[in-house]
Parts: structure tokens; sequence; C-alpha cells
């Protein structure tokens, strides 16, 4: 069962497990995920596209204050979640965004099942493993110091930066909290599900990949290869953005998801 309650921001219960949901805009539904690094430095990017769709930006299970129900540990269980989300609110031709661990969940939600949704957008998405094992496809970021983590993930490394010491409590826990879902749900194996890449043939759907051009988490080879794999995806760049694209190019972001939406 599926219950809204009015607060600073609007909740959903979905099989018994209470989201947090930004809803914002008027038009074709738009379901985004949001990255690793939580739905706070998504706001510009959400504010951009709901000029153009009706957007739906929930905060993951874990994320946030969102709930984490028990035994749910892997972005299969969360694109099950979402799959759930879609059919209590009776969404249909959705456009699915999602931007780095949320395109991980989008991929894994559109190999099941494409039924509700009109297309895919993935942004520097992770999810599958490329090359052999002895290849690292993306940065270790837990071995990393912060100013080192935010030199690979960040064109500007000042657009990550965050003095934590002058944030709100709340804003704080959500920090802690999202660095501690992405643990959970892609530690191991890390950053991937190896039943995936073999699964991608099933997206039938128009697919565009967006890649912030200056990623030195998740190198662009790598991004063209994940690409290849969906039948017909395109592959498009955006320059002055390294892996959160939406956070540091918000208006180019969004006027590309926009300009896909329109195609389709």
């Amino acid at each position: 069962m599926l219950q809204r309650t009015d607060a600073a921001s609007d909740s959903l219960t979905v099989e018994g497990t209470r989201i947090d949901l930004i809803e914002r805009g008027k038009g074709r539904p738009l379901l985004f995920l949001h990255a690793e690094n939580g739905i706070e430095p998504a706001h510009a990017a959400i504010d951009e596209l709901a000029k153009a769709a009706h957007v739906l930006a929930p905060s993951h299970p874990g994320f946030g204050r969102s709930e984490l129900p028990k035994g749910m540990h892997t972005v299969d269980d969360l694109s099950y979640f979402y799959l759930d989300l879609l059919d209590q609110l009776d969404l249909r031709d959705v456009t699915l965004v999602g931007v780095a661990f949320g395109a991980w969940i989008a991929a894994e939600i559109a190999v099941k099942s494409a039924a509700r949704l009109a297309c895919l957008v993935m942004a520097n998405a992770v999810g599958i493993k490329l090359g052999d094992r002895e290849t690292r496809d993306i940065a270790d970021i837990f071995a990393l110091t912060e100013p080192e983590y935010l030199e690979i993930a960040y064109c500007d490394p000042n657009a990550g930066r965050r003095d934590y010491k002058s944030l709100a409590p709340a804003e704080v826990a959500a920090a802690a909290r999202a660095r501690e879902a992405t643990a959970r749900f892609a530690w191991s194996p890390y950053f991937h599900n190896p039943r995936l890449k073999s699964r991608l043939h099933r997206i039938r759907i128009p697919t565009l990949f967006l890649w912030g051009a200056h990623d030195r988490m998740v190198g662009e080879p790598y991004g063209r290869g994940y690409c290849a794999l969906i039948p017909d995806a395109r592959f498009e760049t955006i320059d002055r953005a390294g892996h959160f694209p939406h956070q540091e190019q918000p208006k180019i972001f969004a006027e590309k998801v926009k300009a896909f939406m329109e195609e389709q």
C-alpha cells in the first residue's frame, strides 16, 4: 500500500517501507534516481527537469531519512522496490533517469521490466565489470582521502567540497548515511553486479548515456563500453563535469534529458 503524508518533504510508503520523495513539475512522468552522494546535490538538476516534466525524485532506502527494510542488501533489491513503486503509483510512459549509483539501479530495473518506461537516461553509470580480474574499472573510493576523492570525482573539486562543521546536523547525518548505504549496496562485489552485463541486451527502449567528460573515478572508455552493450543506445558527453554531471552542470544535464524525452 502506498501512502502520502504531509511533511517538510513528501513521504511515500511502498510495501511497508517509508521513503522521502521530492515531487515537482507537470507533464510526462520522470523518475529520477540519485547518485551515491545522495539527493541533496541533485536539487538544482531536479528543479531544471521539473520545468518540462512531472519529476519524482525519491531518496533511496537507507539514504537521507528513508527507511531501510530488513533484508534489503543489494541493488537488485532496490530495483524491485522501484518496480513496486511504479506499479503502485500506476506510472506509465516514464522517463527513467539515473546518475552513477542511481544509473546502476535504473539498468537493473530496465532489464527486468520496461513495461512502464518510455526511455532511459544513464549518466556516468556504474554496475558492470568490463575489465579482467586484474583491471580496476572503478576507483576504490573507500581507500581515498576526501581531497583525493574530490580530485577524481569532480571536474572542479570545490563543487563537492563541504564544510561539515558549518552544516546543519540533518545534512551531516544525510552525508554519513549516504556513505554508509553506498558501502552496504556497492562494496562487495565492488560497484557492480556480475550478472548485469549479460542482461543488458534486454533493454529495448530508447537509451541515452550521458557522461561527465572529466570523470576520473570511472573513465569514459568504461562508459562507452557499457553503452555499447545496450541495443541502439546513444552516448553523449558533458564538458566541465565529472562523475556527477547533474551537480556540476545541472542546466546542461537537464537540457540533454529534455531533448531526448522530446524525441520519443
